[in-house]
């Protein structure tokens, strides 16, 4: 099968158009966000951050043009290869003398100076398996319990190997996204409610005989019990808060950058915009992620009206993902959830999480186009048959 790059995004219908460009005119503004943000706050800590991020951006660019010229018949076919691939990788990664080893953790494979990310790589995988299974049996998923219970159990396998790295943050992502682009594929609320509370029953668990995790859930209720130990974090991210108030410091302003919050490009650079730019550029950016999300699952609902399920599933993962990282994400940097890394979709530092987000937004640009081309199509064949 040829590859292909429709240059024309009609969007469908004229009642669709305004929603669509409103959602790529947000994901350029998050990209250009990032881009000024990491500047600021790299500047003093990490000298040649920003041309790195750069580079991803770039990178993630051709990735978007790489996926936006693969059919989705081809994606389609590979559905079923792809959770094979994903539990490889998993594997592959906590194997000695393969994985990365970084704070106790084996997330990575390092390839020369770029590492690869174990949970960052399955989140595509996995999505693309769920969404092929859903499109030959999401029909069913309401009357048989067993067509719920399938695509949980490699998917459970893939979790269970992130929290063996551990990564726990990324299986919570996941396994959240999985759960909710089945309710919406049609499980019944019984079904969802009781998975939901055996999930949550075994991450209790886990955090629980976990010290480091329990330790994390505690330390966030209280940071203040132990500002220069476990809550030094949290406690800088607060401050950071405080001093931005309404309107901010100014751009490039930030004193916790300074030295004073760590990972402040990446997992905290919320803080940093707040700092600078107040609570109001705080609500600007979560008005541009809401309008993002909001836009994918419009796509989504639209394809599946027209009988498109494969990418309409898609397209409910991708912002279930978006969503789900960017609330956790602002949960964790003003401690309404415990300390978690995880990144800032399109904003933060972090050339996996860059180029994955912006190859799955890739996929919903993919399917516009092909809805755009499908109806061309229909439309000249109509012509045809009148003329």
């Amino acid at each position: 099968m040829s590859l292909t790059l429709p240059l024309r995004l009609d969007f469908q219908s004229d009642q669709s158009r305004p929603v669509a460009s409103l959602m790529l005119l947000s994901w350029l503004a998050l990209l250009t966000l990032g881009v000024c943000m990491v500047a600021s706050s790299s500047v003093a800590t990490v000298p040649g951050l920003l041309s790195r991020h750069l580079l991803f951006v770039l990178v993630a660019l051709m990735g978007m043009v790489l996926v936006m010229a693969l059919p989705l018949q081809l994606v389609r076919r590979m559905h079923q290869f792809a959770i094979w691939v994903a539990i490889g990788f998993c594997i592959l990664v906590l194997l000695p003398g393969v994985g990365d080893e970084a704070k106790g953790a084996k997330r990575w494979i390092r390839i020369g100076s770029f590492s690869l990310q174990a949970s960052e790589v399955v989140k595509p995988l996995v999505l693309v398996y769920l969404a092929g299974y859903m499109e030959r049996f999401g029909h069913l998923l309401g009357d048989r319990t067993l067509v719920l219970i399938r695509p949980l159990i490699p998917v459970g396998f893939v979790c269970a190997l992130l929290v063996v790295e551990p990564d726990f943050g990324g299986a919570i992502v996941l396994g959240v996204a999985v759960c909710g682009v089945l309710f919406l594929g049609g499980a019944r609320l019984r079904h969802f409610l009781l998975l939901g509370a055996a999930s949550a029953v075994l991450m209790t668990g886990l955090i629980y005989m976990d010290g480091e995790r329990m330790s994390r859930v505690t330390i966030f209720l209280d940071p203040w019990k132990d500002p220069q130990g476990d809550g030094y974090q949290l406690v800088q991210s607060l401050i950071a808060f405080g001093r931005g108030e309404m309107m901010g410091l100014g751009f490039g302003e930030s004193v916790q950058k300074l030295f004073y919050l760590p990972e402040a490009h990446n997992d905290f650079i919320i803080a940093i915009v707040v700092e600078e730019l107040g609570v109001a550029g705080v609500f600007a950016v979560m008005v541009l992620f809401v309008t993002l999300v909001f836009g994918i699952w419009n796509r989504a609902r639209t394809h599946m009206q027209n009988e498109r399920r494969f990418i309409g599933y898609m397209c409910y993962g991708i912002g279930l993902l978006f969503a789900l990282q960017f609330l956790i994400n602002v949960g964790v940097c003003t401690g309404a959830l415990p300390t978690k890394g995880l990144t800032l979709p399109f904003i933060s530092s972090g050339g996996n999480s860059l180029i994955v987000s912006c190859m799955l937004f890739a996929l919903v640009l993919r399917g516009d186009a092909e809805a755009a081309a499908e109806t061309t199509r229909k439309l000249h064949a109509r012509r045809v048959r009148r003329a």
